[in-house]
């Protein structure tokens, strides 16, 4: 009885064996099949009973890597590269690259050019990883002087609720909130203040998403269309914000030139073209080589916040409360570590000027609502030899109150116009002229002049609806 209990046992380890040799052998194809997701259990279990061993220390921390876990990826990275695995090394310098300890990446690198020196397919690749890391270290130098006052990780699903916006700022919401019929998704559709106007991205996963406006036509929004191409390029774009001057945009993008996966932008529409200008990508921090969108601006609270999934679970993202510079500011220091920690935001408190007090702004943020405060000095605005407007309450006729608050925003868009003209033009007049500056000077008071027209024009209509009004009462 207990030889035929010992051969069972045998019998049984044996098949264990087998299921476990097989396993392996499958996590190993899915490997190399780019099935990181699947065989990194398998790795995992693989690691726990044989933690010395430098192959499965690569393959769990390439599985790592390739699935968002990065952090967690570089132990085992680092002790497969210790190993002299070879494919460790081009690993582990992206890694670090991504951390912006680049002299560390520089070294990896290096260490893989020598092993796969006659490799010219291998020797491109690693030339493109350099290329990224290069382009990631010029992009560290020129980090924004951003203070970020709060930061909070919240929940992908419900990251909108961190979103604080005063009225005059307009509203966000998930896309098929606005669109009952659409799948869900994390992106999101802008309306603004006056809520005849929506931004929204529109697409799939496969063939990426485009943005896209419509319009509100009586009880209804219409009119959909399309963002021009200097938008709407490769890859997706996707969670705009309009500033109140209704011509500022900002949104995300995983088209060139993005750091990785969604980069934020901004681009301001141009009267005088009748189109966006080419977008600009936002400096360090806001920019990583992660996921960062989803940037909104409350000029009325005078903060600011973003998304950004660096360094958080699959399931969560983290978002930063800012106060916006009125002109950028980048971060002074010869330190290469100090630049690093603040373009990966390793600490707000970095971030923070001496002395100052966040406590009532981050209060003022957290604050659900900010009804629009319109008090007796907001504008003055003549009507006619008896009557003088000062709020947009006071307008009697809808269609003359919407020109005016049209007008209110080209106002704004004129005077942050005038601001930049006169800084180039005493550049200018400081003596550093060339042919750029000039050009320039000269295109920003054409573009004045074409929005000064359009704001006057926008008046006259509001004053003429407005009498039109008065007389037919």
């Amino acid at each position: 009885m207990k030889r035929n209990n010992f051969f069972s046992i045998c019998i049984l380890m044996f098949f264990c064996f087998c299921a476990k040799a097989q396993t392996l052998d499958d996590a190993k194809s899915w490997y190399l099949e780019g099935r990181y997701a699947e065989a990194l259990p398998v790795f995992q279990t693989e690691y726990l009973n044989n933690p010395n061993n430098a192959s499965i220390n690569q393959w769990l921390g390439v599985s790592l890597y390739e699935t968002g876990r990065i952090l967690e990826a570089q132990k085992y990275l680092e002790f497969a590269s210790g190993r002299k695995i070879t494919d460790a090394y081009i690993y582990l310098g992206e890694l670090y690259a991504k951390l912006y300890r680049f002299e560390d990446a520089e070294k990896e690198f290096d260490k893989y050019q020598r092993a796969k020196r006659r490799d010219s397919e291998a020797l491109e690749i690693l030339d493109q990883k350099r290329a990224n890391a290069e382009r990631l270290q010029r992009a560290v130098n020129r980090t924004e002087d951003l203070q970020i006052i709060d930061s909070l990780v919240i929940l992908k699903s419900d990251f909108l609720s961190a979103y604080n916006l005063s009225a005059s700022s307009g509203s966000l919401m998930p896309v098929q909130e606005f669109f009952p019929g659409r799948s869900m998704t994390d992106e999101t559709l802008y309306m603004n203040e006056r809520q005849d106007k929506i931004y929204y991205s529109e697409g799939d996963a496969v063939t990426g998403t485009d943005l896209y406006t419509m319009d509100k036509l009586l009880d209804t929004f219409g009119n959909e269309k399309r963002l021009p191409g200097t938008i709407n390029k490769e890859g997706s774009q996707a969670f705009p914000f309009v500033l109140s001057d209704g011509m500022t945009l900002y949104f995300a993008s995983t088209g060139e030139p993005s750091f990785g996966g969604y980069d934020l932008f901004v681009t301001r529409y141009n009267l005088t073209s009748d189109s966006y200008l080419n977008p600009n990508q936002l400096n360090m921090p806001f920019n990583s080589p992660f996921n960062d969108y989803m940037l909104a601006i409350d000029e009325e609270k005078g903060i600011g916040w973003f998304a950004s999934d660096r360094f958080q679970p699959a399931d969560s993202v983290c978002i930063y409360t800012f106060i916006p510079n009125p002109q950028v500011q980048l971060v002074e220091s010869e330190d290469a570590g100090y630049l690093a920690r603040r373009a990966r935001i390793s600490s707000i408190a970095d971030t923070w000027k001496e002395g100052a007090d966040y406590g009532p702004l981050r209060s003022l943020a957290q604050q659900k609502t900010v009804s629009r405060q319109e008090t007796a000095g907001d504008f003055t605005f003549v009507i006619n030899d008896r009557t003088t407007y000062h709020t947009l309450s006071d307008f009697r006729n809808d269609q003359a109150r919407s020109f005016f608050s049209q007008a209110l925003g080209y106002e704004k868009q004129l005077q942050a116009l005038n601001e930049e003209l006169s800084q180039k033009r005493d550049q200018y007049a400081g003596g550093a002229i060339n042919d750029a500056l000039a050009a320039s000077i000269l295109s920003l008071e054409k573009e004045s002049e074409s929005i000064f027209r359009e704001m006057e024009r926008l008046k006259m209509q509001a004053r003429n609806e407005e009498i039109r009004t008065q007389f037919n009462q």
